[in-house]
């Protein structure tokens, strides 16, 4: 199977300010082990896809934050790092949409994109992995997956996934 994660780079850092920021948007916070989310998610995408393709969207505002925070990884290779720069940010969806074109053109329709952003904690890598491999094989078989958490309380800042069978 061909995987291809997507990281979505970017944010408009209202949701955390003053720590996030406009110029300095959640994903790039140092957490207290000394790396950022965006950092996380990047070993989270090479554990994913060993030596394969890992496509980043990012808007031109955070390309040289994010190229720099990548080159520091040891597990990546440059060569494996591609980029699409958003030339305005308009959310996530127009995102996810031209990663899929790129995906398409570049990897092939038999591609599977998996789409990671960049400022989310994930502290089970063990039980991620396997869900991916799963998502993945229903993917690979036309299926579109979704992941989500079951939410504790009503929340108006956050979609909700209605999962069929």
């Amino acid at each position: 199977m061909n995987l291809i994660p997507v990281i979505l780079s970017g944010g408009a850092g209202t949701r955390l300010w003053p720590v996030s920021r406009k110029s300095y948007p959640k994903p790039f916070m140092r957490l207290a082990d000394g790396q950022s989310l965006m950092e996380k998610t990047l070993a989270r995408a090479s554990r994913l896809n060993p030596g394969g393709d890992i496509l980043t969207v990012t808007g031109r505002d955070y390309f040289f934050i994010t190229r720099d925070a990548y080159l520091g990884q040891d597990r990546v290779d440059s060569s494996q790092l591609h980029y699409l720069l958003e030339p305005v940010g308009r959310n996530t969806a127009p995102a996810i949409a031209m990663a899929a074109h790129l995906v398409r053109k570049r990897w092939g329709e038999m591609a599977v994109m998996m789409v990671l952003p960049a400022d989310h904690l994930i502290e089970q890598d063990g039980a991620f992995g396997q869900a991916v491999d799963a998502a993945a094989a229903l993917a690979e078989d036309g299926h579109l997956v979704t992941f989500g958490i079951e939410p504790d309380q009503p929340e108006t800042g956050y979609g909700y996934i209605r999962k069929g069978e």
